[in-house]
């Protein structure tokens, strides 16, 4: 009888690293939320160390006395590496890598590892191998050595991989092609924009901390058949589909990116076209999930990374979704939206009242029109009922007389 064999990939065993300062007295959470990052990224975190100090380590993140208790750990746990909880500089990572002559990699690592997995679409790979070599490039002096020494695993894979051992002076002339593609594709994307502007369709965007729901509410609403996984990151393209509300009316509702903790910079600007999907919508769906422990901090970080895209002044409802998942009375309020409502969007709960709330905001954002259309005009109407709201519509020998709120745009539009 022939022997079958099952090939499996051995997962990377790591000890998770961080620094408690007395400005991030979150240290153990953040760890938390980093063990779930090594397990997206196909690690598993088999221990956690942690070392109060004013700052990390200049030269090592973390002391003399607790890189001895973290090699120990190792030996202890069999790990093959360790994860620092911060971007680190790429002396701290050749002098940690050194001292414990192990794999160190930092939480941006990880995170681009993630980007790297997620990104579907061209312009999500182009973007992720944009971040990773921009990475990269800033920690080439001196590392020559740790990347002939670089393996598979966690921080070692996607678009970006065969750049490695690139030098510098190619690197920076391959960071330039991507700029100019990234360019390309952002004056698609405003064009885009520009013609959902002057069509008058209202722009809702989606955001939240990831894996609070999005892609869920997104399917929910809109059938958009977008991935759904209960892991950091599922989905990483944005997505945009359209919907028809009660009255008629159309709307566009685009999913973004997911927002966390200490998201890397490199990131940021290489995302920042497509998250920016948020500053031209006309209102904003934040997405929380109500059943997390670290709720209140995760919609601390959704509005810093808003203000840090330059959205304001967006009318904005909190949805406060897995009510099923919420143990106890706990007191749900956000003081920087305009609306908060609870939703359990896995089972639709909550958002037949979104709707309605999304219609009641649209409608009073619009001015009233009324008057009599010739009917070789009758094209208008079909306008004013597709991106405004038709309240009366009386059929006249002299032509169609309406009666409907519509957005200023659309108004200036039909009599300029």
């Amino acid at each position: 009888m022939e022997k079958t064999y099952e090939m499996k990939e051995d997962i990377e065993k790591v000890i998770l690293v961080g620094v408690n300062t007395q400005n991030a007295d979150d240290t153990e959470d953040s760890l938390e939320e980093l063990k779930e990052l090594v397990k997206t990224a196909g690690g598993l975190a088999v221990g956690t160390v942690i070392q109060n100090r004013e700052a990390a380590h200049p030269s090592t993140y973390i002391g003399k006395g607790k890189i001895e208790e973290v090699g120990i750990l190792m030996e202890e746990l069999g790990a093959t590496g360790i994860v620092c909880d911060d971007e680190m500089s790429p002396s701290q990572l050749r002098n940690l890598e050194n001292a414990l002559q192990t794999k160190v990699m930092d939480r941006t690592q990880v995170i681009l590892d993630i980007f790297a997995r997620r990104a579907s679409t061209r312009e999500g790979k182009i973007q992720v191998e944009l971040a990773q070599l921009k990475y990269r490039s800033s920690r080439l002096i001196g590392m020559r050595n740790a990347l002939s020494r670089l393996g598979g695993g966690i921080g070692t894979r996607g678009p970006g991989e065969k750049k490695l051992e690139m030098d510098r002076r190619l690197i920076k002339e391959r960071i330039g092609q991507l700029k100019d593609e990234i360019a390309d594709m952002e004056k698609h994307r405003s064009v885009a924009r520009s013609r959902r502007s002057e069509n008058s369709v209202p722009v809702i965007a989606i955001v939240g901390y990831t894996n609070a729901g999005k892609s869920t509410l997104l399917n929910r609403l809109t059938k958009a058949g977008v991935l759904e996984e209960d892991k950091l990151f599922a989905t990483l393209d944005p997505i945009t589909r359209n919907l028809k509300l009660e009255n008629g009316q159309e709307v566009l509702f685009t999913d973004t990116v997911g927002f966390i903790r200490k998201l890397p910079h490199h990131l940021i600007d290489a995302f920042r076209s497509t998250l920016e999907e948020a500053k031209y919508a006309d209102m904003i769906v934040h997405v929380v999930d109500c059943s997390s422990p670290q709720m209140d901090k995760q919609m601390e970080v959704v509005y810093e990374t808003l203000q840090d895209l330059g959205v304001e002044g967006k009318t904005i409802i909190t949805l406060f979704n897995k009510q099923d998942l919420l143990e106890g009375d706990r007191a749900l309020s956000d003081p920087k939206a305009d609306f908060t409502l609870p939703a359990s969007v896995k089972y639709g709960e909550g958002l037949e009242e979104l709707l309605a709330l999304i219609e009641k905001i649209l409608r009073e954002s619009r001015v009233f029109i009324s008057g009599t259309f010739s009917y070789q005009d009758a094209a208008k109407i079909g306008r004013i009922r597709k991106y405004g709201e038709l309240l009366k519509e009386e059929y006249l020998e002299e032509g169609i007389y309406i009666e409907a709120l519509v957005p200023k745009e659309l108004k200036n539009d039909i009599y300029g």
